[in-house]
């Protein structure tokens, strides 16, 4: 008959093999572990837009009145600040989260065999980019939200998110994009030039949007001040930049699928990103910025970031792909 110790022993066995097998990743990482472990950091960081964009709209931003506690002397919300307490604060936790897979990303990279020296700096770069997004919304909160320091807060996040899906498109094992062009080299170059030319309009249009957001009503908090320009001027300066941004995309997107470009899918996932994003735009403007329109615009603003990043890491590693070795 068997004894209890002898059952115990049997059933604990398999229970370590079973946790030794799921980190044992970490040992060796395979190019698939880096990349799930790329997609969680820019998952996460997406997340905490939209996270950020709840707080902004229920007016919690000042939810926690310090940083980096809560309340002079606690770290955590008490019952008596309501539920803007327990939202800002949530926000505030998904910051370990972000940590975390940070911490995890950069472990799997560093320990990568081959040496992936791109891989190490992206995700040193996101590790980095965390505690920096934690700290300036720490400012913005010791400013009482302070519109121009509310958009530095969000751009941080977006340039996070540009590393995070940069290293998702670096590590992806199945390489879809690496395959030779069949355009001529001049077509090549003309694409990876309107490549960058739509990441910076990219950036330009996210920052004109956080600078319409900080002269409308959705201020974080109802005694916050606005940032004093018109939102009507501020809509069109962001209106004009969003329609450059199409004009190029357009052109690009012709360029890719005429030449049979290697980057024609990435231009083709831009393009219905960004008329998603314009059709978010404009419903949210006609209706007045209605709450959830205005998390849902955020969340097509990461998704507008994530998608110029793709592109252009697309097209610089085609260009390296079909640039010819050196004799």
């Amino acid at each position: 008959m068997t004894s209890t110790n002898e059952r115990s022993t049997g059933t604990a066995a398999p229970r370590r093999q079973s946790l030794m097998r799921s980190w044992g990743g970490f040992r060796a990482p395979s190019r698939r572990f880096l990349y799930r472990w790329a997609i969680a950091d820019l998952a996460a960081n997406i997340l905490l837009v939209v996270t950020g964009g709840a707080v902004r709209v229920t007016d919690s931003g000042l939810g926690c009145p310090t940083w980096p506690q809560c309340t002079s002397g606690s770290l955590t919300p008490h019952a008596a600040m309501g539920i803007h307490g327990v939202i800002e604060f949530g926000n505030r936790m998904l910051t370990w989260v972000l940590v975390v897979v940070a911490i995890a990303t950069f472990v799997a990279a560093m320990r990568y065999r081959p040496v992936d020296r791109l891989a190490r700096r992206l995700s040193l770069g996101i590790g980095l980019g965390v505690p920096l997004q934690a700290v300036v919304g720490g400012i913005t909160v010791l400013t009482d939200l302070n519109p121009w320091i509310v958009s530095l807060h969000f751009l941080a996040t977006m340039l996070i998110i540009s590393f995070a899906t940069w290293l998702v498109v670096h590590t992806d094992p199945r390489r879809a994009d690496d395959v030779p062009s069949e355009a001529a080299p001049v077509i090549t170059r003309i694409a990876i030039i309107a490549s960058w030319a739509v990441y910076a309009v990219t950036w330009v249009t996210v920052y004109l949007g956080t600078v319409v957001t900080g002269s409308g009503p959705h201020a974080g908090d109802l005694d916050s001040k606005r940032n004093g320009l018109q939102p009507t001027q501020a809509t069109q300066l962001h209106v004009d930049a969003v329609w450059t941004l199409v004009g190029i995309s357009a052109g690009l997107i012709v360029i890719a699928v005429v030449a049979r470009l290697a980057i024609r899918r990435a231009t083709l996932i831009f393009g219905g990103v960004i008329v998603l994003q314009g059709l978010l735009g404009y419903i949210q403007y006609a209706t007045e910025l209605p709450e959830w329109m205005v998390v849902l615009h955020m969340f097509g603003s990461a998704l507008l970031m994530a998608g110029a990043t793709y592109l252009l890491a697309s097209a610089v590693r085609s260009n390296h792909v079909t640039a010819p070795n050196p004799t």
